[in-house]
Order: structure tokens, then sequence, then C-alpha cells
């Protein structure tokens, strides 16, 4: 078993080279542009993930949820950053992969299992009980516009 995975290890980068020449070869200059494209897209969804964390933590916590699924998720969003900055349609394809996996649903704690916390409202909810009354005014019959005088 250690065996297979230090194979197919060794064997991801030739198969990703080979696989770049084959397209450069049928594509041309195209490939080049191909993968400056996909790095610059890869680095600019790192960053956002790194600028998006910790508002994703927090907004966890204030609804009553896991941090810890918000990490999870901004790990898996960075690491399919990593690898479409690798060169290579392999690295690619699952990083692509990666990104298509949707988010926990909303509900869901850890390892998909139902949570049981739920929103409770706070006893300083900020409620003044009182009595009102509807007062109407009367409306004059003509259509003359009374004025308040100014004295």
């Amino acid at each position: 078993m250690r065996f297979l995975i230090f194979a197919i290890l060794l064997a991801f980068p030739f198969l990703e080279i080979a696989i770049l020449i084959e397209l450069s070869q049928r594509y041309g200059w195209w490939v080049l542009v191909y993968l400056l494209t996909i790095g610059y897209l890869g680095l600019q969804l790192i960053r956002s993930e790194k600028d998006l964390i910790a508002a994703r933590m927090f907004q966890q916590m204030g609804a009553g949820g896991n941090p810890v699924s918000a990490m999870f998720s901004t790990a898996r969003n960075m690491l399919a950053g990593v690898l479409l900055l690798i060169p290579g349609v392999i690295s690619d394809v699952i990083a692509v992969i990666l990104l298509l996996i949707p988010a926990n649903n909303p509900g869901l704690g850890q390892a998909g299992q139902k949570s049981s916390a739920q929103y409770r409202a706070s006893a300083n909810d900020e409620v003044i009980e009182g009595e009102f009354t509807e007062v109407e005014e009367a409306k004059p019959t003509d259509n003359v516009v009374h004025l308040p005088r100014k004295d």
C-alpha cells in the first residue's frame, strides 16, 4: 500500500509534464495563455479566501454554528487555489472538482450530521408593552385648505 501511494506521487509530475507537452504540440502557445490565466485565477482565489476566512468564522459563531466548518470550507478552496497554481491539467481538474463540491448545508453540523443547535431570541428583546388608540382627524367637507395662522 505504501509503495502504491509512493508510485502515484512519483508518477503525478511526470504525467502532468507529458500532458502539457502533448497539449503544447497540439495547440501551441495557447497552452501558455491557459497556464497563465489559470495560475492568475488560482492566486486570486487564494487571496479572496484569505480575506474572507475571519468573516466566515464570525458569521458561523454568530449564527450559533461551529466555526470549524467555515475553516474546512476555506481550506478546501485554498487547496483548490494551490492546485490551480500548479501548472498542469490534472491538478486543474482536481481543483475544479474541489470547487464544485457544495458547501455544508445550513443546519448540518460536523461530518454532515444534523445539528441540535437552535436560534434562541435573547431575553432582552426590547419589547415595550402598552395600549394604543387610533385617532382620526376630521376632514373638511369643502375644498378649502385651512392653514394655521401666524400671529
